[in-house]
């Protein structure tokens, strides 16, 4: 865009000189006669001789070509601009023929230009870098870029009015028909398993088969709303969505540690899509939910892998490459899940087969520089649970404190960070005097005793000063770190030596008095905030130290000592008394009360540049906020706006009703969960390089249909499966094999394998151990390690994980050792559509696991206790409670045999292995 702009002022420059009178136009342009570069006698003769054959009328090597003026200042493949006017240095041609750009040095090193060709060039750019006859060519126009189908406009005339109709048009061209309608036991378990994710029990089954004989169209919508209504709808929808976004609650780099309370988001997911919020609303509370009171639900913007910032180490290099990975992360999930663009393809180049340039890739990383990865106290509204009962405990903790606040001070332990609270007369300089030789604090805060503003932060109303004593200062433990607001690995730490009596201390002078009420300090609050499960934490601190103030003769004073506090605890049992209970209040804050959440930090957004070839080490021109221009991206927010701002402006245009692929994306992947197969079979990817609609105008139709009800996923679900379409019998039948064996024209439902959650819960709630509270922390099925150690299993199969398996410990980069053999993701990578694999573990898990020979005998025991020891009894129940049917002679004869001879269990197992358990007919 910046080449637009200058390339459109040299066109004015160009008509003022035109207009001036001769002399004057001499004066301007021809001021230095000798140093002026002209570009047919000077520039062409270079090009000619290093540049054509690569880059010209017949072969434009990477897209370049540098005999047309206009693709120089777009640039190639590489997306950035070989010129621009008026600036060498900002120009890429510069760097390429200079060989500065390592492994595109052009020409190659035995043909180098000259030092006086490569000046010419550099003064022709600095100079205009005319080209007559070519000044006025278009660069290029966004709105011919996105020619493909997925960016144009969504249709608003349609040859049908339902979901048949289109179907059916295209089986007809086919010379193909829909099948009958399935069989009232097939749709109830798969509306079932479609819309909770749980099987239908066989009390469910027979009522709704009763009634369907009875009123087909009626059982079936009233089954429809009985699903919809659960509470299991959500939990079922959610797994979808977390699929999608790659979501998990370890980071996935080599130390895998886990992302404390991030289940919150999980939860968020699970309540929206049972509240069956607009899905505009729910996608912009996952950009911005931090502006709407849902800070939760951010959780969204953080849910892919990224590398801590102790594996990363201090080197600064280091740093940035790991910065740039970590909002490549958050543009991977971004345009996978909602835009249906492989958007990081565009981080060295421009993309290959869509027409997102590297500075659309880069002006959409500005929209999110204010977020990182990390754990922070979600924004939450007035009446949420936590909330409320945050407001409560806070006015009982206060009601202890003020116990002791005129009895001097006291120390409050919360785990990851400590407290020291004291009366203090105003001042506006503070002595901190540690006791102990080493202190290292990541973060610390004083507080004033009329509200909550930490007075050592960055901020208009006090300008503060912080030094140290220059004798105990360690390499790499700046004092700059105490309060750059950044918990963790970056600190100051300090070493001094008791027997020589030189030990740390910290001055801090504000430039007016300030009332102080408490110094909060910890080693390391990432750990206790981002983290848990960890071998290590510094979950108990033991600070020594005394505060002391400057009276107004310039002596020093004490108001506070940690000593004498704890001193004062122990010889006072009514103060210990009270301390304990303020511990417990402060515990159960930490329980009950908003917690810290792995659901993203907020940071001060810092510039974004265009990065050469992806790298954070060759940034080039500036970039703002904005989406791609090929979709009129702009976001109509200053250049500079808070992180807050870009991202709800981002979020508004993305859910814009003119944006044409968030609603086709959407529909596409709503149809991709009910049928196991979207219309366009990449979900994630809409482009060039992904799978063509199969019903391009059922697509626009379904996405129109999801606008027309206010974004209401639920009411589009329900649309698609009151379809005839959706109703179909599975059976298969030769023509329809012959002419359409993928079943992409949707002749009959297409039967498939379920996924790994919908076995183990449907074993669950067939044992009838299934625990269906929802919500919550996950449960853990892993060991407590070491930071760099491996997570193991430790307990898979036991009564504390009888939950259903959306609730379990969702870690990257470990086997569960039973359910990721039937593809459940590893959350590594974007999954938008499973794979459905076959494998000989799959059975023997299913045989053999803990899990599944705990249920079995779970369950054998519930047949036992409900029909005795007759065992024609015992098999039908089996049957019943597994598979909803009797079995048929010859299977009741085989199951009776198999009882007798390996006992009841056996049977179970068996069952739990069958092709009629695992698939959705």
């Amino acid at each position: 865009m910046r080449s637009d702009k200058n390339d459109s002022i040299l066109r004015l420059w160009s008509m003022l000189i035109v207009m001036m009178p001769s002399l004057m136009v001499c004066d301007l342009v021809q001021a230095e006669p000798d140093n002026r570069v002209d570009y047919e006698n000077d520039i062409v003769p270079i090009f000619d001789s290093y540049c054509f054959h690569c880059h010209g009328e017949d072969e434009q090597e990477s897209n370049f070509r540098v005999d047309q003026r206009a693709t120089m200042l777009s640039g190639g493949d590489y997306g950035l601009p070989a010129i621009v006017p008026g600036h060498a240095d900002q120009s890429f041609l510069m760097d390429l023929i200079t060989h500065q750009e390592a492994g595109l040095e052009m020409p190659p090193e035995e043909d180098k230009l000259p030092d006086e060709e490569i000046d010419l060039i550099r003064r022709w750019i600095d100079q205009g870098a005319v080209v007559p006859g070519q000044m006025d060519q278009p660069i290029g126009d966004p709105s011919t870029a996105g020619t493909h189908w997925a960016y144009q406009p969504l249709q608003t005339e349609f040859d049908h009015a339902a979901i048949d109709g289109f179907i059916d048009s295209r089986l007809s061209d086919a010379g193909l028909t829909r099948s009958q309608t399935a069989e009232p036991r097939h749709l109830i378990r798969r509306l079932s398993i479609v819309l909770t994710g749980l099987a239908a029990t066989p009390e469910q089954t027979k009522q709704f088969v009763d009634a369907f004989y009875a009123d087909p169209d009626g059982a079936y919508k009233s089954a429809i709303d009985h699903f919809l209504d659960s509470p299991h709808f959500g939990e079922r929808w959610a797994q979808h969505w977390l699929d999608v976004i790659r979501w998990a609650e370890t980071n996935g780099s080599e130390s895998n540690l886990y992302r404390k309370n991030a289940w919150s988001y999980r939860d968020y997911v699970v309540d929206a899509l049972n509240d069956d919020i607009p899905y505009d609303q729910f996608i912009r509370e996952q950009i911005a939910g931090d502006t709407m009171n849902r800070g939760e639900a951010t959780g969204f913007l953080v849910a892919g892998p990224h590398v801590p910032a102790a594996t990363v180490g201090q080197e600064p290099s280091a740093i940035r490459q790991a910065r740039a990975d970590r909002m490549d992360e958050i543009l991977q999930t971004v345009g996978a899940s909602v835009m249906g663009m492989t958007v990081g393809c565009a981080r060295c180049h421009n993309h290959k087969f869509d027409p997102l340039t590297i500075t659309d890739y880069y002006a959409m990383s500005d929209v999110f520089q204010g977020i990182e990865f990390g754990s922070r106290y979600p924004e939450l509204a007035d009446d949420h649970p936590r909330k409320v009962a945050a407001t409560q405990i806070r006015s009982q903790l206060e009601e202890k404190r003020d116990r002791l606040r005129d009895e001097g001070g006291w120390i409050e332990d919360w785990m990851g960070y400590t407290e020291v609270h004291f009366k203090s007369p105003p001042t506006n300089h503070i002595r901190i005097e540690f006791q102990q030789p080493a202190v290292r604090i990541d973060e610390l805060e004083v507080f004033s005793s009329d509200d909550e503003i930490n007075l050592l932060a960055a901020n208009d109303r006090n300008q503060v000063t912080i030094t140290a004593n220059p004798e105990t200062a360690q390499p790499r433990g700046e004092l700059k770190n105490i309060n750059d607001g950044n918990f963790g690995t970056q600190a100051w730490f300090a070493r001094g030596n008791m027997k020589q009596n030189v030990l740390p201390w910290l001055e801090i002078k504000w430039d007016q008095p300030v009332s102080l009420s408490r110094i909060r300090l910890s080693k390391n609050r990432e750990d206790f905030f981002g983290t848990d499960y960890l071998l290590g934490l510094d979950t108990k601190l033991n600070w020594q130290f005394i505060v002391r103030m400057q009276d107004t003769d310039g002596s020093w004073k004490s108001i506070a000592s940690t000593k004498w506090m704890k001193s004062l605890a122990q010889k006072d049992s009514e103060r210990a008394k009270t301390l304990n209970e303020i511990d417990g209040l402060a515990q159960r804050l930490i329980r009950e009360g908003p917690q810290p959440s792995f659901v993203g930090r907020m940071v001060e957004p810092a510039e974004s540049f265009v990065l050469s070839r992806g790298s954070p080490e060759s940034p080039r021109n500036r970039v703002f906020a904005s989406a791609p221009q090929f979709l009129d991206g702009q976001l109509e927010v200053e250049p500079n706006a808070q992180g807050a701002k870009r991202r709800l402006a981002f979020a508004r245009w993305l859910t814009d009703p003119s944006n044409p692929l968030t609603s086709r994306v959407a529909a596409n992947r709503i149809w991709h969960n009910l049928f196991g197969a979207g219309i366009v079979v990449t979900p994630s990817d809409f482009g060039r390089a992904g799978a063509a609609p199969t019903h391009p105008e059922l697509l626009d139709f379904l996405a129109r249909r999801l606008l027309d009800s206010d974004w209401s996923t639920r009411s589009l679900i329900r649309e698609i499966l009151l379809s005839q379409t959706f109703r179909q019998s599975s059976q298969p039948s030769d023509l329809g094999m012959q002419l359409d064996g993928s079943c992409s024209l949707l002749w009959r439902f297409p039967p498939r394998r379920v996924e790994a959650e919908v076995i183990r819960d449907s074993i669950l709630q067939a044992a009838g151990t299934l625990d269906a509270s929802i919500g919550g922390p996950s449960y853990r099925i892993h060991n407590v390690k070491k930071r760099y150690s491996q997570w193991q299993v430790t307990n898979n199969y036991a009564e504390p994980t009888w939950r259903r398996m959306l609730y379990q410990e969702r870690m990257r980069r470990v086997d569960d050792r039973i359910f990721t053999a039937f593809d459940f993701p590893d959350c590594g990578q974007i999954r938008a559509k499973r794979p459905v694999s076959t494998t000989p573990l799959q059975a023997l898990n299913l045989f053999n696991s803990e899990f599944v020979v705990t249920q079995s005998r779970q369950l054998a025991d519930r047949v036992r206790e409900r029909v005795g020891d007759d065992i024609a009894a015992q098999v039908d129940a089996s049957f019943n409670r597994l598979l909803c049917r009797v079995p048929s002679r010859g299977e009741q004869q085989f199951g009776m045999q198999l009882v007798q001879q390996n006992g009841l269990e056996q049977l179970v197992r068996a069952l739990i292995n069958s092709n009629e358990f695992a698939f959705l007919p």
